[in-house]
């Protein structure tokens, strides 16, 4: 089982604290303030599953006592027959032949669940079981899903902070040009290089990383990241090894390779904007006014133990 070397929640709280003192001040006027949504991005493995668990305990506990949820981007990933339907339907892409990638995830589903804790409504957060189907995995029966905000006739206080994780949040779709340059550049390098090549964009058609790109502008931060994104590839080694030692099922050394090999190409494609600022103002937006996104996303940079090594904020 991996270890957990660090709690990076320290880094965290303070700065998610500020950002909720300056949500429920814009809402001031309102009787009912929404709730706080802090999306967290970070790596396979690079410890998102701790961080975002350490957050809520500390969270709900005193002196704060919000009432907090997480979510998953995994969670809502389309069904196993869903996905296989998917694969089936572009037999040619090898980015959508396993969960993942953007178009793999039930997008109407999260809206839903979005909008149903936004307005305060009692809300059934979906759960994913990565080990069925030998670790391609599958939705949990919604009748297992945790519901909140559904005693509020009890006094119960609605949920005020809602922690979205996933390995792609804050991703941001590239321009056509941008996409093609940077597409180019991963082949010239995998022709120069040869065997020396360690990327995987490289490897797969424009039109597939297109069709990703395409895919992700529908997905319209605080981060969590790795010096080099080649640890994913031992992180999900461990998770692997974890599930099976938990569950009794899931892949194989050779299958995790393959299943990262499918996500790959995205960190080489959208990283660079993610680590130098989601929120800021895309090329030729009319929206260039600095206030209204600086400060509010917190990079952590970690190393292959997962320890915190530089914190940034943006």
């Amino acid at each position: 089982m991996p270890e957990v070397i660090d709690d990076k929640s320290q880094h965290c709280i303070p700065f998610l604290l500020d950002r909720l003192k300056e949500h429920q001040s814009r809402h001031a006027d309102r009787p009912d303030v929404p709730p706080f949504f802090l999306g967290l991005n970070g790596v396979q493995g690079a410890g998102k599953t701790v961080l975002v668990s350490e957050l809520q305990k500390a969270l709900r506990a005193p002196p704060y006592s919000l009432p907090t949820v997480t979510l998953s981007l995994d969670d809502i990933y389309l069904t196993h027959a869903d996905q296989v339907a998917l694969a089936k339907a572009h037999p040619d892409n090898p980015l959508l032949q396993h969960r993942g990638q953007p178009s793999t995830h039930d997008l109407a589903l999260g809206e839903d669940v979005f909008a149903s804790l936004r307005a305060g409504k009692p809300t059934a957060i979906p759960q994913y079981d990565k080990s069925a189907f030998s670790g391609q995995g599958d939705r949990v029966p919604q009748s297992q899903w945790e519901v909140v905000n559904q005693n509020q006739q009890n006094d119960e206080i609605p949920i005020k902070v809602v922690i979205f994780e996933g390995w792609c949040v804050g991703f941001r779709p590239l321009d056509d040009n941008e996409l093609k340059r940077k597409w180019n550049d991963a082949v010239q390098q995998r022709q120069e290089k040869g065997t020396g090549y360690d990327g995987r964009l490289g490897h797969v058609k424009l039109e597939d990383v297109q069709a990703i790109n395409d895919a992700l502008r529908r997905y319209d931060k605080l981060t969590d990241d790795a010096k080099n994104t080649r640890f994913v590839y031992d992180w999900r080694q461990e998770q692997e090894r974890t599930l099976l030692a938990t569950k009794g099922k899931g892949m194989t050394e050779e299958q995790v390779n393959h299943f990262v090999d499918g996500y790959y190409p995205s960190y080489e494609l959208f990283t660079e904007t993610l680590r130098t600022g989601v929120f800021a103002p895309a090329v030729g937006s009319a929206n260039t006014k600095t206030a209204d996104w600086h400060g509010r996303q917190l990079r952590l940079v970690v190393d292959k133990s997962r320890r915190v090594q530089e914190v940034y904020h943006i």
